[in-house]
């Protein structure tokens, strides 16, 4: 059996894309950006089933029907996937998480659309269970490695457990992927602080999480992995790929 099987997948794909969108025809919906050839959206797929996740629910917003009726169209893999419309992609991304909670019982997979990863990276997560009522994010201990430093997020963690995160942290030791195995208790952290602001940001749900000794962090080792934002990214990722798939 493989590791991680019969686990849930969320992927964020609402956004505007608006780095990216409008660079070339083929970005116009960042989710269906082709990177070596395959569109963003397809690879995310295909990397959720060698963490052998069986079900798989997109959250979309921005060009929902675009996105939706392309995905279907071109993907021919095992899993069980399904859509879910966030209508207020105009707000923060943990608004999009929170979208797909009814789709949600136990322990899942959360990324993004727009990040790409190496099979073993996928496995490890696969494999991995998080803190009872917390989550964890892979993590970059490679941080001379990681393209445009600038742009990432940046984490401080100490003994396995997150300290601080965020892009402007100036003390850190590790770089957020992008990549997190959650548990439920992810959409309750959310909804509470959807309910006090009327908006919630991952973060914010993953701060909660660190504070309370609930947020911990995985090694992705020498995976690969490249968050696509930008143009330069893009090219970035497709430099990279062709070195790993040839």
């Amino acid at each position: 059996m493989t590791a991680g099987a019969g686990r849930t997948a969320v992927v964020l794909a609402a956004g505007f894309g608006s780095r990216l969108a409008g660079t070339s025809d083929a970005t116009a919906l960042k989710p269906l950006t082709p990177v070596a050839g395959v569109p963003l959206l397809l690879r995310t797929f295909r990397s959720l089933e060698a963490a052998g996740c069986d079900r798989i629910v997109v959250v979309v917003g921005h060009g929902a029907d675009e996105v939706r009726e392309a995905a279907e169209s071109v993907y021919e893999g095992g899993a069980d996937v399904r859509f879910v419309v966030n209508e207020r992609y105009d707000l923060a991304n943990g608004v999009s998480v929170l979208a797909a909670r009814d789709e949600v019982d136990g322990d899942f997979l959360l990324t993004m659309a727009d990040h790409v990863f190496s099979d073993d990276v996928m496995r490890l997560a696969g494999a991995h269970t998080p803190p009872a009522h917390g989550a964890t994010l892979l993590v970059d201990y490679d941080i001379a490695g990681v393209f445009d430093l600038d742009d990432a997020t940046k984490v401080r963690e100490r003994d396995g457990h997150i300290i601080s995160i965020g892009k402007q942290i100036t003390d850190y030791n590790c770089i957020d992927t992008g990549l997190f195995v959650c548990s439920p208790a992810l959409m309750t952290a959310l909804a509470e602080v959807y309910a006090e602001r009327g908006d919630a940001s991952l973060s914010d749900g993953i701060q909660r999480f660190a504070a309370a000794g609930r947020m911990s962090v995985l090694d992705i080792g020498d995976g690969f992995w490249q968050d696509v934002d930008t143009p330069e990214m893009l090219a970035e990722a497709e430099r990279r790929l062709r070195a790993v798939e040839g």
